[in-house]
């Protein structure tokens, strides 16, 4: 009798030890753990074919789950398919995962580069649903030919031109004694969160009716003025640039720019360019040099322009409008102050000229001295808005708004009867007169006195 009592249960034991984990469990907190929640297809089309990926999808909790649904979003219309552990469907129905098992979910996409029929990027989801829980899958692929690059060092004298986009995901570092050129026309994409790291030379060629656009790689209408899409353009302590003619938009920080220059060459110079769209700032500068000219900076979450730690800022007809179309913003446009932190104050050293420095706070422009560093401020026939009356001498024009023709749309002309016209220094013998002050943003003359701003006419 002992025999078959002890015979029952070791039966019962191994029954039960069985179906462990074949249980189906409805609780809602046995969720699916899903190895890419994102899954992007960044091959070299080059001709019409196909590409295939892996996703695993792991039940970690010991009970089984029953998946009620896994459906590709697109149906028959995506250029998507999937295969569910050898099953090619669009569809499946009540899927049972073992609890510590997992499937593997097989994903394809079937794209011809050279169709101009396809957006850039191609978009579809995986949708999953089990026990309540909705789990999306993003599926993205590029519907056109470009140049892929994934997380690289350019080490040698690079030139790229118009002829194909050029697409960022991860980290491209230029490295120092490196010299990257950047053709008229030409398009780079980042991916989300990419960047562009200066450790050597940039320079960007673009031109009136060419000029070099940097943005993210989502063209989708949606995320036309979306910030925060990618990381930023970074310059090293080692890097140069020379930014003229560029669009850059939609990134955390437009340049990041660290330290001095440490030869004769400016650390930066950026003339006839929009910066725009940025999560943070258009620009950001610790203890650095920044030369710009003819600028349209506008619609950041902090700051246009947030210089610490002193450093060199030459700005003259540039156009600073602080209006935020995404931001409660609660900080002056333009920023400069000596200090960094307690053992990082620097000499603060700059000359503010014909600009148009204006928003919707009431007060656009903060200079600090904090320290005993040196501040040597040339502040000449800008308009600024602003309560420092101090800023009110030198032909400077405070608090009269500048008249944009429209800044909701995104035009920031001046209307004709704009305060700011005629009301420019001369600045025909400035140094950098014949190479960027010439001419304004649209290449039309500049005549003194000019107009301030950007924009002549």
């Amino acid at each position: 009798m002992r025999l078959n009592i002890g015979l029952v249960f070791l039966i019962f034991f191994v029954a039960s030890a069985c179906r462990k984990g074949e249980r189906i469990t409805t609780d809602p907190n046995a969720k699916l753990n899903i190895a890419n929640k994102e899954v992007l297809f960044d091959t070299i089309f080059t001709s019409v074919g196909s590409t295939t990926k892996r996703i695993k999808i792991a039940n970690k909790n010991n009970d089984a789950v029953k998946v009620s649904e896994i459906r590709l979003s697109g149906g028959n219309t995506s250029a998507f398919s999937i295969n569910i552990n050898g099953e090619q469907t669009q569809i499946k129905n009540d899927l049972i995962i073992n609890g510590q098992d997992s499937i593997n979910l097989f994903v394809k996409v079937s794209i011809n580069p050279n169709s101009t029929n396809l957006p850039f990027l191609v978009q579809d989801s995986i949708i999953l649903n089990t026990n309540g829980n909705k789990h999306v899958i993003q599926l993205l692929a590029y519907g056109q030919n470009a140049v892929f690059i994934n997380t690289s060092t350019i080490n040698a004298n690079t030139l790229w031109t118009k002829s194909l986009p050029y697409i960022i995901n991860g980290s491209l570092t230029v490295k120092s004694g490196a010299l990257l050129t950047i053709q008229p026309g030409t398009k780079i994409y980042f991916h989300k969160d990419a960047n562009l790291n200066i450790e050597g030379n940039l320079v960007v060629n673009g031109s009136l009716t060419e000029p070099v656009l940097f943005c993210s790689d989502r063209l989708e209408k949606i995320y036309s003025d979306e910030p925060g899409q990618w990381k930023g353009i970074f310059l090293k302590r080692s890097g140069y640039g020379l930014i003229k003619n560029a669009i850059i938009k939609n990134a955390s920080v437009g340049i990041t720019s660290d330290s001095l220059s440490i030869n004769n060459n400016p650390k930066l110079i950026l003339s006839n360019s929009i910066i725009k769209n940025m999560q943070v700032a258009a620009y950001i500068g610790y203890h650095s040099e920044l030369l710009a000219f003819n600028n349209l900076l506008y619609n950041c979450g902090n700051y246009l322009i947030y210089a610490v730690g002193g450093g060199n800022y030459n700005l003259k007809q540039n156009t600073f409008a602080g209006y935020n179309l995404n931001f409660p913003r609660k900080t002056a446009s333009l920023s400069f102050s000596d200090y960094l932190s307690a053992n990082a104050y620097n000499k603060l050293q700059l000359d503010i000229t014909n600009n148009i420095i204006w928003g919707s706070l009431t007060n656009e422009l903060d200079i600090q001295k904090k320290t005993s560093a040196t501040l040597q401020l040339n502040l000449w026939n800008n308009l600024i808005r602003s309560t420092n009356n101090t800023y009110g001498n030198n032909g400077n024009i405070l608090n009269t708004d500048p008249l944009f023709v429209n800044q909701e749309l995104e035009d920031f002309a001046l209307s004709i009867n704009s305060i700011a016209r005629k009301k420019g220094a001369d600045l025909s013998t400035d140094p950098y007169f014949f190479n960027y002050l010439n001419q304004d943003a649209k290449g039309n003359a500049r005549i003194y006195p000019s107009t301030l701003g950007s924009y002549e006419k």
